[in-house]
């Protein structure tokens, strides 16, 4: 049903010119109508948004600002439809479609007749309290928000257009173009908020990072990680809806600010939970997406990407902050808003609030180490490298694929088990060396495994813990024989245990602080408790 709008006098304030000299004298008028028939009305540097009782519309505001171009009808009508088009891929049953705003005795109508004057975005509204960032505002958002966040983006790059003209945007010199672009667009504004020497730092460091490191972004182009992504991954895009996770608002006004890293894209939601002052959730984002795309190599990138992120942010707040149209009140929360995202940019080179640490967890089949790896992830803010979910992602299997070849054979052959312990040796470093602790989730059933992981800790100057899982063998089978009624990831299986726990060497090679024994049918509450002596954790209650 069309939304008609009574016809107003003249508006408040002239919109008829704005930035970069575009004309739409309807706007004015159009905007002032709908936000007196709309529940609510909320305003971006680039659009107004407009709540009904079920629905919501989006008006593209005439601005012209370098990096997108809305100054013509037929912009903003591609860029409607193009929104409605890309959003489709994480919201579809949100965006209901593009209307037309005409115009017609003096009456402006959504979806009517008259002349066309413009174009919005129609949305099925959904609930504030549904929201991420609404969540974490009443201490609600928990790990398991997080982890179906985490899960939702990796499945949704899985399935992104990756090719050359994507892998275009993720050469050092195509970032670079962005990267001196936002400093460009801020130099003076930055200078109003930070001292210009933490300006000027922040500059030297992102150039001098894509310049030092030029190989690794060649090589995530070369791996396919650059994708066409979402673009604008921040809490107040994530709503819950049941089991479901939907993601609005991706960018689609310029492909190079969409068409980039994944880790580029999963450091905006990083950098937002941090700016929110959680860096346990952003870590256990990180962590597990990690863990589902077995990508721990982003853990080179991610902390450049999370500056470069937090500047993005800055620079759009100081826009709203210049914005004279705009409330005085916006315009001071925008001030206050791009400092912040000024400062996290310049804390580049993270100061981790735990020690980096190597935590090897082991034991036979079915003691509970994958239970204890996440639980441990979460209160330790580590990411827990799987040897189960690296063997299927070298063979190209999917990680709940089932590879039953015997017990010493096929996939879990021994020569090709060594490939992927050695692979989850190569992936520990890259997290170690990014100033983070990790966890490796493996049998770890021979001496030489456990010492092999001993010498990593060793190499890369950082402590060693081997947490050895230990359940009765009766309760092992009990639990493989629930696990063969379940989809898991785990091989683990009843006929080979008997073998597995005749082939488990005794742990007697490590010193007795490094070897801590741990009984899994214990309370996982009551374990973590009495591990706190053993590994630095979180203060308790933070990642609950």
């Amino acid at each position: 049903m069309p939304v008609r709008c009574a016809p107003r006098g003249a508006a408040p304030y002239d919109l008829s010119r704005v930035a970069g000299g575009v004309s739409c004298p309807h706007v004015a008028e159009l905007r002032d109508d709908l936000a007196r028939d709309a529940d609510e009305t909320r305003e971006t540097h680039i659009s107004w948004v407009f709540l009904m009782a079920d629905s919501v519309y989006k008006v593209k505001k005439p601005v012209s600002l370098g990096f997108l171009d809305f100054s013509t009808l037929e912009k903003r009508r591609e860029a409607c439809e193009a929104e409605v088009e890309l959003n489709a891929r994480l919201a579809p049953d949100v965006y209901r479609g593009v209307v037309p705003v005409t115009l017609q005795g003096g009456v402006h109508t959504l979806g009517g007749d008259g002349e066309t004057v413009d174009w919005a975005v129609h949305m099925r509204r959904l609930r504030d309290e549904d929201r991420a960032d609404s969540l974490l505002e009443g201490d609600a958002l928990t790990v398991a928000h997080v982890d179906r966040m985490a899960t939702a983006v990796a499945e949704f790059h899985a399935g992104c257009r990756e090719d050359e003209h994507t892998g275009r945007f993720g050469a050092p010199a195509a970032i670079a173009g962005n990267v001196r672009e936002n400093f460009d667009q801020t130099h003076d504004a930055i200078r109003a908020l930070l001292e210009p020497g933490a300006a000027d730092e922040i500059e030297a460091w992102q150039l001098g990072f894509l310049e030092r490191h030029a190989g690794l972004f060649l090589e995530r182009v070369r791996r396919g990680r650059v994708r066409d992504g979402h673009g604008d991954l921040r809490l107040e895009h994530f709503y819950f809806e049941g089991d479901a996770v939907r993601v609005l608002d991706c960018i689609e006004f310029n492909e190079r600010f969409r068409y980039a890293d994944v880790v580029s894209d999963l450091a905006f939601l990083s950098m937002d939970l941090a700016w929110h002052g959680r860096v346990d959730l952003s870590e256990r984002l990180l962590a597990t997406y990690a863990r589902e795309t077995s990508d721990f190599d982003l853990y080179r990138l991610v902390d450049f990407y999370e500056s470069y992120r937090g500047y993005v942010r800055g620079k759009v707040s100081t826009m709203l902050a210049a914005d004279e149209r705009a409330p005085a009140a916006d315009r001071e929360r925008a001030e206050r808003e791009a400092r912040r995202y000024f400062l996290l940019s310049l804390a580049m080179e993270r100061r981790p609030l735990l020690a980096p640490t190597l935590v090897a967890i082991g034991g036979v089949i079915a003691t509970g180490k994958s239970t204890l790896a996440d639980h441990l992830g979460a209160a330790l803010g580590a990411p827990a490298i799987n040897t189960d979910r690296i063997r299927k992602h070298m063979l190209g299997a999917r990680p709940t694929d089932r590879l039953y070849d015997g017990s010493w054979s096929g996939a879990y052959d021994p020569a090709f088990t060594e490939r992927v312990y050695e692979e989850v040796r190569r992936c520990a470093r890259v997290v170690v060396e990014s100033g983070r602790p990790v966890i490796l989730d493996a049998s770890f059933r021979s001496a030489e495994m456990r010492l092999d992981a001993r010498r990593l800790a060793e190499e890369l100057g950082v402590p060693f813990r081997f947490l050895e899982c230990r359940a009765d063998p009766d309760v092992c089978r009990a639990r493989l024989e629930v696990r063969d009624q379940q989809t898991t990831v785990s091989d683990g299986r009843l006929e080979i245990f008997d073998d597995f726990l005749a082939k488990w060497e005794p742990v007697v090679e490590l010193a007795g602080g490094e070897h801590v024994e741990v009984d899994t049918e214990r309370e996982m509450a009551d374990i973590l408790r009495d591990l706190r002596r053993h590994v630095p954790m979180w203060p308790d209650g933070l990642t609950e």
